[in-house]
């Protein structure tokens, strides 16, 4: 029997987009479901009913929720091009470096992109002392799972292509190359891989898309 498999998604969802990253690097098929989160679906609440967020991946009908799960779960169920490492020390170091990206790096990132002005200065001293453990994790290397891309570069997204666009919209430069140089070596090398630069939002389109959020949160001050 054939496996059925299909994602739940939004276009500018960096999430969503880390599980099209990884299918597409795994050469499984798919189909995409695009959501609108401003009127969620059936599917999608009874896909995820605890969060009802996207991404959530269907894998012959069980729904797998949360994209650093789905992520495990991808790698563990099609073993072919390996995003996490094969030692398990490494495995670890990966899912560490994941972790502190999701639950540190993306908070303070999104804060310093739309907070207030009298509060920009704190939010990008954050930024930076967030940032400055990816610089050093880098050192030398190409990727962050190597010379290819793995496991914390997927989940690295965001700093990848988001911030940058989302930058531009709000007047607010969080990546600067006198102070990040090897991330932002990185973020070059990053958007120009296939596997990435084919799984990624068109820029004009998802800069309209925060331009018109940054218009819409400066007439509702």
């Amino acid at each position: 029997m054939a496996e059925e498999v299909k994602l739940i998604g939004v276009w500018a969802s960096p999430f969503s987009r880390r599980i099209e990253i990884a299918l597409k690097m795994k050469g499984i098929p798919y189909e995409y479901i695009e959501d609108d989160l401003t009127n969620k679906s059936p599917l999608l609440l009874k896909s995820n009913p605890v969060h009802k967020k996207v991404p959530v991946l269907l894998h012959n009908g069980k729904p797998i929720a949360e994209s650093l799960v789905i992520l495990e779960y991808i790698d563990e169920t099609w073993k072919p091009n390996p995003l996490l490492p094969h030692h398990p020390y490494d495995r670890a170091m990966a899912r560490f470096w994941a972790k502190y990206i999701e639950e540190k790096c993306l908070p303070a990132l999104w804060n310093a992109c739309w907070c207030e002005e009298k509060d920009r200065e704190k939010a990008l001293e954050e930024v930076s002392a967030c940032l400055i453990h990816l610089e050093n994790e880098l050192e030398d290397k190409k990727f962050f799972g190597g010379e290819s891309i793995g496991f914390v570069d997927i989940v690295a997204n965001f700093i990848g292509f988001w911030i940058g666009v989302i930058g531009e919209a709000g007047g607010v430069e969080l990546l600067t190359r006198d102070k990040f140089p090897k991330l932002c070596k990185w973020r070059d090398e990053y958007v120009e891989c296939s596997a990435i630069k084919e799984n990624l939002p068109p820029k004009d389109k998802l800069l309209a898309f925060f331009r018109a959020r940054y218009e819409s949160a400066s007439q509702s001050k």
